[in-house]
């Protein structure tokens, strides 16, 4: 069923089942790009929560002791799913994210991806048989670890949660996730693929709701054995702290402040060409998003004019525009901390070469944007921007740069930019992040681990680490009878 913009009507899944929120709350969905209201999202009553979290542990039981074969099988077809309804879920995503159809369109395709590696991941999480004293049998299983509830932000609206998914699900979890209520046709648009591929009911439940209700009760309940979070560093302590209190494990990938390093013996063209294309990727709102370039004095002129010539050729519109090249921020909160970042560097003696401010038209529209002369004690440089913001500082001495990068409390992802291999080497070593990409702005893959050190979290997604927090690991001993 769709409404009249051709947007889908939104409910949540419990159960097995497509529902409203018990009460009938709602709350308005919004096209970035418009500023219109394209539907409501149901938001769930702590009944309904209840319900999910029942659900979840009759799932469990079933999912947990189903043959891996069979589960594999599910999964596989619901990866062929979300591969065949790439285009319409990508659709939904630039309707209520705002970000480009193709890009769109890919992360379901990488999404696809993603849930097929986990599945063949889950195949061969052994245990082992270690050498004991005569007579016993003693053993190491690697067991699901119990219902996840899982909450995810909305930049990335079908990857996000279904790196989750896709874990939980192919370590033999059950799953209440609380996807977010400004992206939930794309959330429901993912949940369906699973659904319709046979997978059984209470084993994945959607809910949409107030965060803090649903955090609130969710977390401390004994149902939930993991909570599983994506999102900001504050969100993510309070969140932490409420499962801390319950000796309940978390998984966090928090946010960051990734620093670009750009060494003298970089080409600056080619390293604008692959940061720039990072830093507007999604309209910055990435937290792996390069948001601090520094770079080396004797090439920074020739780095800054190419930064601001890519910048300006950004064809900015709405999403469903074949020719948009960035799409609008996700709603007008990111507008005011982007306008507020940039009045703070220019009081503090910052120049903008280009951008800097919002677009005059509909739409929480801003301008891809260049700062130069920016002082270290501007606001840029300490908060991540989430947004099209590109502060570039001239360094002289890398050992300082590294340290300088390294400052923040931060340490998710970070890149930099040599045709030396010992200098290579000495970024590798030398920045704190849990990301790296040398030469090339990476974004996430299937076959590696993602995660951050310091407050930008703990927990790996993707790659075999990926199912370690979804897996328990049981040490039996058995004395054998004779």
């Amino acid at each position: 069923m769709t409404s009249d913009h051709g947007y889908p009507a939104v409910r949540m899944y419990i159960a097995g089942e497509w529902c409203h929120g018990g009460t009938g709350r709602t709350a308005p969905i919004v096209n970035p790009a418009t500023e219109k209201v394209i539907g409501e999202v149901p938001l769930a009553t702590i009944a309904d929560l209840d319900r999910a979290l029942d659900a979840a542990t009759e799932g469990f039981r079933t999912w947990r002791d189903t043959p891996i074969a069979r589960r594999s099988a599910i999964l596989h077809a619901a990866a062929d799913l979300i591969t065949e309804r790439a285009p319409e879920i990508g659709r939904i995503m630039a309707q209520e994210q705002g970000k480009p159809l193709k890009e769109g369109t890919t992360e379901a395709l990488r999404t696809a991806d993603t849930l097929r590696w986990h599945i063949e991941d889950a195949r061969r999480a052994y245990g082992r048989i270690i050498p004991s004293a005569p007579g016993t049998l003693l053993t190491v299983r690697r067991e699901p670890v119990g219902p996840v509830a899982a909450f995810v932000p909305w930049n990335f609206p079908v990857g996000g949660p279904n790196r989750k998914l896709s874990s939980a699900l192919s370590a033999g979890c059950s799953i209440v996730i609380k996807a977010s209520e400004e992206t939930p046709g794309t959330a429901a648009a993912l949940v369906a693929c699973y659904a319709d591929a046979g997978l059984s009911a209470g084993v994945l439940n959607l809910v949409f709701g107030e965060p803090a209700e649903v955090s609130a009760h969710l977390i401390p309940s004994p149902k939930i054995r993991l909570v599983a979070f994506t999102g900001s560093v504050p969100v993510g302590k309070l969140l932490a702290a409420k499962a801390g209190e319950v000796m309940k494990p978390t998984l966090m990938e928090l946010g960051g402040h990734a620093p670009v390093i750009v060494c003298a013996d970089a080409d600056p063209v080619k390293a604008v060409r692959m940061a720039a294309q990072a830093k507007f990727f999604n309209a910055g709102q990435v937290c792996t998003s390069p948001s601090r370039f520094f770079v080396h004095e004797s090439i920074v002129e020739e780095f800054t004019a190419e930064f601001v010539k890519v910048a300006q050729a950004v064809t900015v519109g709405d999403g469903l525009d074949a020719d948009t090249t960035m799409g609008p921020l996700a709603n007008e909160r990111r507008l005011q901390t982007m306008e507020r970042l940039v009045a703070d560097a220019v009081s503090r003696g910052a120049k903008v070469l280009t951008g800097g401010e919002r677009l005059e038209r509909d739409g929480y529209f801003f301008a891809p944007t260049v700062l130069t002369d920016v002082p270290a004690d501007a606001d840029v440089m300490h908060e991540e921007p989430f947004g099209p913001l590109a502060p570039i500082v001239p360094f002289t001495d890398l050992d300082e740069t590294l340290a300088t990068a390294n400052a923040l409390p931060y340490g998710l992802a970070a890149y930099g930019f040599t045709e030396s291999a010992a200098t290579a080497e000495k970024l590798s070593n030398g920045l704190e992040a849990g990301i790296l990409s040398v030469n090339h702005c990476g974004g996430s893959v299937s076959e590696a681990p993602s995660g951050g050190v310091k407050e930008s979290g703990y927990g790996r997604e993707g790659g075999p680490e990926a199912l370690d927090a979804y897996l328990i690991t049981k040490r039996v001993s058995h004395l054998l009878a004779g």
